[in-house]
C-alpha cells in the first residue's frame, strides 16, 4: 500500500482561490434570483470581505518566520478596516446584511470543497 503524499499548500492555495470565485459568482446569481439586486450585491461583497482577508492571511502564512513590527500592526489594522467597513455596510448600505454575511463564508465554503478536492482526487 502506498502511502499518500503530504499536503501540498503552493497547489492548494490557488485552488481554494479559484473555488471561492466559482462560490462567489454562483452564490451571488442564486442570491440575486431569489432575493433580489440587493441580496446578490450583498453576497457578492461578503465575498469580496472573504476573498481579502484570504489574500492578507495567505501573506501571513508565507511570511511566517520573518513576521516583523510592521506585519503585527497590520495584522492588527486588517481587522480594524474590516470592522469599519462592516459598520459602514449596516448603517448606511441599502445591501441586505444576511446576504452580506453569509458572503462571509464563501472563504469557508472553499475549503471545505479543496477538502473534498484532497481526499477524492488528490490522494488517488
Amino acid at each position: 500500500m502506498a502511502v499518500p503524499d503530504e499536503f501540498d499548500y503552493d497547489r492548494a492555495a490557488p485552488r481554494i482561490a479559484r473555488f471561492m470565485a466559482i462560490i462567489a459568482v454562483l452564490g451571488s446569481i442564486v442570491a440575486g434570483a431569489f432575493g433580489g439586486w440587493t441580496w446578490g450585491a450583498g453576497f457578492l461583497l461578503g465575498a469580496a470581505l472573504a476573498w481579502l482577508n484570504y489574500r492578507w492571511m495567505r501573506k501571513l502564512i508565507e511570511g511566517l518566520g520573518g513576521v516583523s513590527s510592521r506585519g503585527s500592526v497590520f495584522m492588527v489594522f486588517r481587522y480594524l478596516l474590516l470592522g469599519g467597513a462592516g459598520y459602514v455596510i449596516v448603517i448606511y448600505s441599502p445591501l441586505n446584511m444576511v446576504a452580506v454575511l453569509t458572503g462571509l463564508f464563501v472563504l469557508i465554503a472553499a475549503v471545505f470543497v479543496e477538502l473534498i478536492f484532497e481526499i477524492v482526487y488528490a490522494r488517488k
